[in-house]
């Protein structure tokens, strides 16, 4: 008797299902409703952006190049040498994919400092790997990085430590001493970088990549740039590095069209600076206006998210979820973490959408009984 094709999957994959984002497939099928839960920039892309993108719609018919005229741009940006430091890719989530194909094997070990970005926890289950969650603190009313407990985390087992700087979802970022001394422990380290330039380079740990070849940094170009849509990410590391982690990448893996818009988009620096000023403006407004909210947890944000813990109001998160989709908001839920049940994000709008948000939290605030 034939077997079943069940029988033919490697066992660590069984059960894992395609991933879907709700909240993303309810925004596009009513698209009314505002987008305040995924991160993405409010702003439409720069027309120098979208002249790039009609131009080279005109040749798609065309297989793209390997990228060498933005990967050559991406390196100049970050003060490394050439091409040979850079691999882009379909996306950071791509990225990550390939860069953990290359280190895990199943049952190997991978360490990620939680919460973090869910993409760590899906490649490397798909990899067969035992994610390992070394928690950070929540400590007077701030979530911190935990180095120590990271390095205590290590095994002969541990094949990568990914931390995210800043962190999604908490916004904040690690001390950069402790960068190094993770660096110094050789394992493959991945360092999240999506969300740095609402801070700036200067916060980015790029300069560890040529003392220590173990550094990964990742990159987007979804966030700040706001260019989710295109899907274009790429990679930062030594050139040996690199080098074998592109025997990875599918055949033109990035497309003609957002290979060409992310190059213009790199190039307008007057567009990324309008975008970060606005996006820091924003985050400020509704750091100020939700202070003033007893037991009310409002987090720090270097990024274009803000996270909130309502525990200590007696509410749940899922109760301001739902409040705020009947004004037409659609919010990022978090799980029950540190004892409360209080957790949820919101995403930077344009100003309107903030303006909504903040009075519909005090709505339902006021509403509490």
């Amino acid at each position: 008797m034939a077997k079943k094709i069940e029988e033919y999957y490697v066992p660590w994959v069984k059960g894992i299902p395609m991933y879907i984002s709700d909240h993303i497939e309810l925004a596009w099928r009513k698209p009314e409703l505002h987008r305040m839960m995924s991160n993405e920039n409010p702003n439409a892309p720069s027309q120098k952006v979208l002249e790039a993108m009609i131009k080279y719609a005109k040749m798609a018919n065309r297989y793209p190049d390997q990228g060498l005229v933005v990967r050559t741009k991406i390196a100049e940006i970050n003060k490394l040498d050439g091409p040979q430091n850079v691999m882009i890719g379909n996306g950071s989530s791509e990225v990550f994919d390939n860069v953990f194909r290359m280190f895990i094997s199943p049952g190997d070990e991978v360490i990620q400092h939680t919460p973090c970005f869910a993409i760590y926890q899906l490649r490397g289950t798909l990899l067969g790997a035992k994610m390992v969650n070394v928690p950070m603190i929540y400590k007077d009313k701030k979530m911190l990085y935990d180095p120590d407990a990271i390095l205590k985390a290590v095994t002969d087992k541990t094949k990568i430590i990914a931390v995210a700087n800043p962190n999604n979802p908490t916004g904040n970022f690690m001390d950069a001493k402790h960068f190094i001394t993770i660096a110094e422990t050789g394992i493959p380290f991945v360092i999240d970088e999506a969300y740095v330039e609402y801070a700036g380079l200067g916060m980015s740990q790029v300069g560890l990549i040529k003392k220590y070849n173990n550094v990964i940094i990742m990159r987007t170009l979804s966030k700040a740039y706001g260019l989710a849509g295109m899907r274009f990410g790429y990679a930062l590391a030594a050139k040996e590095v690199i080098d074998q982690v592109s025997g990875s990448l599918l055949p033109w893996n990035v497309g003609t069209i957002p290979m060409w818009a992310a190059l213009a988009a790199f190039e307008d620096t007057e567009g990324l600076a309008e975008r970060v000023r606005f996006n820091n403006t924003e985050v400020d407004f509704i750091t100020e206006s939700l202070s003033d909210i007893p037991g009310f947890v409002v987090f720090p944000s270097k990024s274009n998210y803000i996270l909130f813990d309502c525990g200590a109001t007696g509410k749940t998160g899922k109760e301001v979820l739902a409040f705020a989709l009947t004004k037409g908001l659609i919010l990022r839920g978090e799980s029950k973490k540190y004892g409360s049940d209080g957790w949820f994000r919101v995403t930077i709008g344009t100003k309107e959408e903030n303006r909504l948000f903040v009075d519909t939290i005090h709505e339902f605030f006021r509403m509490k009984k």
